[in-house]
């Protein structure tokens, strides 16, 4: 590990589900050298022969879980190790998700969890989410993948590894506007009922248009309260930001409802978004009744 660079290594953990295989296909197309299953006790092993060779690898990443060989023998050794060595950028990316969430992904694609002898239940995850904990909560970085599409997963990675920023950046922004008559959708961080401000429906010439609509974004923007809910919303989500990101969450789930999810849900929705935007947020957006 010669030069001044220092050797950047990435230990991928994680529940099994949450999506660590795409984590580590993220890192091979940055031109990581990648390791799926790698027994921890061999990751020192792997540094003394990397330095040894005539093509010196400057970065790699292991994937290390359940399945691999004495997991959790020798681990804190192997973390203190890497963190030791002062020619190594040595960080711990863990994936998660809901436990509904996971169990719904093994469901569909009908593979089993490395520690069910059959059917994947609840009970199977959250043993896992409990053998893991520690290992969770020395991470550097953790990733929910409950409501990440591929796309917004990998936005998150860009943001935390690609080479060209600096591994921080700002809480990637989730918004969503729904219709209270449909339910509340689950898994929202903070999730705020619009159903106080003038509705359009009972205007006639907004009644059939949506929040997409400039003249029912006007109408419903217009009012005071509007305006005073948009700038308390913004401070708080300002204020809240930083603490999040320092409890190793790096998105935040924020839904607007109204009765039917077609004018000021979505209008207020749009407008955040809009304005987090303009603040640096990476900004998600969606509609779920239109």
């Amino acid at each position: 590990m010669g030069g001044a660079e220092k050797m950047k290594i990435v230990l991928i953990t994680g529940l099994s589900g949450a999506g660590k295989t795409h984590a580590a296909d993220w890192f091979e197309d940055q031109g990581y050298y990648c390791i799926d299953n790698m027994p921890q006790s061999l990751i020192k092993n792997f540094l003394e022969l990397s330095a040894m060779t005539t093509k010196e690898i400057d970065k790699a990443a292991f994937v290390v879980d359940i399945r691999s060989d004495e997991f959790f023998k020798g681990m804190k050794d192997t973390l203190d190790y890497l963190d030791s060595l002062e020619k190594v950028d040595f960080k711990v990316l863990f994936i998660e998700a809901s436990d509904s969430t996971l169990l719904k992904r093994f469901n569909e694609t009908r593979r089993n969890h490395p520690l069910a002898e059959g059917l994947t239940n609840r009970s199977v995850i959250e043993k896992e989410r409990e053998m893991l904990s520690a290992l969770r909560d020395r991470s550097d970085y953790i990733i929910d993948t409950t409501n990440l599409k591929v796309a917004e997963f990998n936005t998150q990675m860009d943001n935390l590894f690609a080479e060209q920023g600096d591994g921080k950046g700002k809480l990637a922004l989730n918004l969503v506007s729904f219709g209270y008559k449909y339910g509340i959708p689950q898994e929202m961080d903070m999730v705020f009922d619009m159903r106080f401000l003038p509705n359009p429906y009972y205007v006639a010439s907004l009644k059939h248009l949506t929040g997409n609509n400039k003249k029912v974004s006007q109408y419903v923007l217009k009012h005071d309260i509007a305006k005073t809910f948009i700038d308390q919303l913004d401070k708080l989500v300002n204020t809240v930001a930083p603490y999040y990101k320092k409890e190793g969450k790096y998105h935040l789930n924020i839904a607007f409802g109204c009765t039917g999810g077609q004018h000021r849900s979505v209008t207020m929705a749009n407008e955040m978004a809009r304005i987090f935007k303009n603040e640096g947020y990476r900004v998600t957006l969606e509609h779920k009744e239109i």
